[in-house]
């Protein structure tokens, strides 16, 4: 019993995403309101009326409170929620959940909306609520030109400030030659011993799934299949997905988050992992301004903070990559070393509900 009313749950989240996804809601919520904060006293008034540009959230005195909905990790998002609130004066409130739960949240709030800024760790997802008529654009955002293009929109919809990929974690301690490849997980050695995070409820699986798919066609669920023969299973969310591989229960991750696998390595928990030299995905974390914000200003600035040398070195020390092309960490793994799979986001965006449902159906099983 308790398993058929998981599985109900897990679908309709699913439904949920899909719906927020596919549908516009901008009917649904208030019209977003400028702040009427004053630009700085120091700054020069304009000289003519064709030279008054509006003033950048830096130059204009913030307050009030900005409603955050943030995908993991959870210790991340903290330290950014205090860093910003002890540069800006603006008091954050937070919702922390998986990718899944944000937007099953937001279906929930459609009709009167709340939420000002949202970061989730799907880029289709993302790409979905901008064609809705969702995101409030903002393409003057400072350091938005060095982010890397093929993960943030080039009008300002969504900003892909960190990134992670996806990979084979394995438990040192019972693997003494891991799997180097996808593929590797058909093998008999590998029997029962394979966990697969859900991609109902993890945004960068669910990008896996979904690249690795667009990619690979009918290959992509010949992997699957056998996979699922040889005994995987899905076991949850990410870190559900990894628990008993720590504890050795388990072995492997297919589809492990490199953030989370290095973070717990750090630790000094028995992990490590690898990137398939065949190819895997990069799934990127975009943050995003809500249209029907009442708080545009300190949203923008909220951005512009994620944006930042201050946060990308919270990033970065979280074992997150950053989606800044300037930023690189000596000694570690950068976005430009892993062998990325070239994907179709716009394809994974209107896919992804199909593709879920699939698989999830394929290891019911």
């Amino acid at each position: 019993m308790k398993i058929k009313m998981k599985k109900a749950l897990q679908m309709n989240t699913l439904a949920l995403m899909s719906i927020l996804v596919g549908v516009s809601l901008t009917g649904c919520g208030t019209t977003s309101k400028t702040s009427t904060a004053s630009p700085s006293a120091a700054a020069p008034a304009a000289s003519t009326a064709t030279a008054s540009a509006a003033p950048t959230p830096e130059a204009k005195k913030l307050s009030g409170k900005l409603v955050v909905y943030s995908a993991g990790p959870s210790d991340l998002a903290v330290k950014i929620q205090k860093g910003f609130q002890a540069k800006t004066g603006v008091e954050v409130e937070m919702f922390q959940g998986t990718t899944g739960k944000i937007l099953a949240r937001m279906e929930a709030e459609k009709a009167n909306p709340v939420v000002d800024v949202v970061v989730l760790a799907s880029l289709p997802s993302a790409i979905g609520m901008t064609k809705s008529g969702l995101t409030m654009p903002y393409k003057e955002a400072k350091n938005a030109d060095k982010l890397i293009p093929a993960y943030s929109d080039k009008d300002g919809n969504y900003f892909s400030y960190s990134l992670s990929a996806l990979g084979i974690a394995y438990n040192t301690k019972t693997v003494t030659n891991p799997p180097k490849e996808w593929s590797d997980l058909t093998k008999p050695e590998w029997k029962d011993k394979v966990n697969i995070p859900d991609p109902a409820q993890s945004g960068s699986a669910l990008d896996f799934m979904t690249g690795y798919t667009n990619k690979n066609g009918d290959a992509a669920w010949d992997l699957f299949n056998k996979v699922k023969a040889n005994g995987a299973i899905i076991a949850g969310a990410n870190q559900e997905a990894m628990d008993p591989v720590i504890s050795g229960a388990k072995s492997i991750v297919m589809a492990s988050v490199d953030y989370m696998t290095y973070a717990s390595k750090a630790k000094g928990e028995p992990i490590d992992l690898i990137y398939p030299a065949s190819g895997t995905v990069i799934s990127p974390r975009p943050a995003m301004i809500m249209k029907t914000t009442k708080n545009q200003d300190s949203a923008k600035a909220f951005i512009e903070y994620l944006l930042s040398d201050e946060a990308q070195k919270l990033v970065t020390d979280a074992y997150l990559l950053s989606g800044r092309s300037d930023v690189q960490v000596p000694g570690r793994t950068n976005a430009k070393d892993i062998p990325a799979i070239a994907v179709d986001w716009n394809w994974m965006n209107d896919n992804q509900a199909a593709v879920t449902q699939k698989f999830t159906q394929l290891f019911k099983k």
